[in-house]
């Protein structure tokens, strides 16, 4: 069982629910999460025990369930999870994207349907956004969302890429229903959608990663969404989105430093148990400093996706904070994984020792949600006051 690993000065509330999460969780083992993945197969199981001790709602209302929290505490959760063992990639969705846009901007009648079933454990809802022509510009989306006589929609074009939709019963998707006559942009909406609505197609992506999430091209085909499944105010759409995206870079972050803490503890322990002429190989600085350095860009990155979960929560501005966290947290666990992997030497790649699996999630969201280059981007041009480049 892997300690659980504190922020300087943080609260005690927050303290006991790291120590309650690696309870709920620590039954099943990095073996589990591992097992799952490698026959693509869900983690219904861990995900039931995580929904049952209120960690996917942690940062929703309490009147419907939820925790009453705020995202840092939810990346506490997400955190804690993936330090076990079992990175659960759909907590990034579900409960920072999906759960939190519903509640700051659905309808009454919305919020009261859909928010409870946050506690319930057979109930996920996945984010489409990511389409094959538009890449990180959400402004050239192509799916139409075309309002019919009778207040519904009808929804025409396709998503790539999309985590978790045969698991998932609803999604949250990003649609485009005009274009702004001033600027040349995109007008978006934002609307929930059955996953077994008709006209819905799901197309499996066979992809190298070692996950217990699939993902799926989706097809949409003229499918029909009532009018009281529009979140938010039509054509307002990316303002609801980026409600979204900072959560998603925080508690992807804090997914990738879980993964981190979970692949260094591994290989401290192997250095100090795996002997070579007469000493643990830790002894050894061509060891012990790749694994020190390793461990202070782990920390340097948990402090920034703290302190960007701090701001998110006290309604500051958290973009560049999100994006630098989400940036440092992601070059941190692919340095961890392969370090982790090295330190094992040949054993880092057998499945028994339990930390090669991790790499390609770890590979995946130094790309995903947004890449370290768009990153860059940002940081140049609204940190640094640079031109825009793109």
């Amino acid at each position: 069982m892997v300690a659980t690993s504190t922020i300087d000065n943080e609260s005690p509330e927050r303290v006991l629910l790291r120590k309650s999460v690696a309870a709920a969780v620590a039954p099943f083992g990095p073996g589990y999460f591992r097992e799952k993945a490698a026959a693509g197969e869900p983690t219904q199981d861990l995900w039931a025990a995580v929904v049952k001790g209120g960690f996917t709602s942690v940062n929703l209302p309490e009147e419907f369930g939820g925790g009453g929290a705020g995202l840092s505490e939810l990346a506490v959760v997400c955190e804690e999870i993936a330090t076990a063992g079992g990175p659960l990639l759909l907590m990034v969705v579900h409960s920072a994207i999906c759960g939190p846009v519903i509640a700051e901007f659905g309808t009454a009648e919305q919020r009261a349907e859909w928010l409870p079933r946050w506690t319930e454990p057979d109930f996920r809802m996945c984010f489409a956004i990511t389409e094959p022509d538009a890449g990180s510009n959400s402004h050239n989306l192509s799916l139409r969302a075309t309002k019919q006589p009778d207040g519904d929609w009808v929804l025409h074009g396709s998503k790539i890429y999309i985590s978790g939709v045969d698991e998932s019963q609803a999604m949250l998707v990003v649609a485009k229903i005009g274009t702004d006559e001033r600027t040349g942009k995109g007008q978006l909406a934002l609307f929930i959608v059955d996953t077994d609505a008709p006209g819905l197609g799901k197309s499996h992506i066979p992809t190298e990663l070692v996950l217990p999430e699939k993902q799926f091209l989706l097809s949409f085909d003229d499918v029909r969404v009532p009018a009281n499944r529009v979140v938010g105010d039509p054509g307002d759409g990316l303002k609801q989105i980026f409600h979204g995206l900072n959560p998603e870079r925080i508690t992807g972050a804090a997914l990738c430093n879980g993964i981190s803490r979970y692949v260094l503890d591994r290989a401290v322990r192997y250095a100090n148990e795996r002997s070579v002429w007469g000493t643990p190989i830790g002894t050894h600085q061509g060891v012990a400093h790749p694994l020190a350095e390793s461990k202070i860009n782990l920390e340097l990155a948990r402090l920034m996706t703290f302190r960007a979960a701090d701001l998110y929560d006290s309604r500051a501005d958290a973009g560049e904070a999100a994006n630098m966290a989400k940036f440092a947290s992601a070059e941190a666990a692919m340095k961890c994984v392969d370090q982790a992997i090295q330190t094992h030497g040949g054993n880092g790649l057998a499945t028994e020792y339990g930390v090669a699996h991790l790499w390609g999630l770890a590979r995946l969201i130094k790309i995903a949600p947004v890449s370290r280059e768009m990153i860059l981007n940002h940081v140049a041009q609204h940190s640094l006051g640079l031109p825009k480049s793109y």
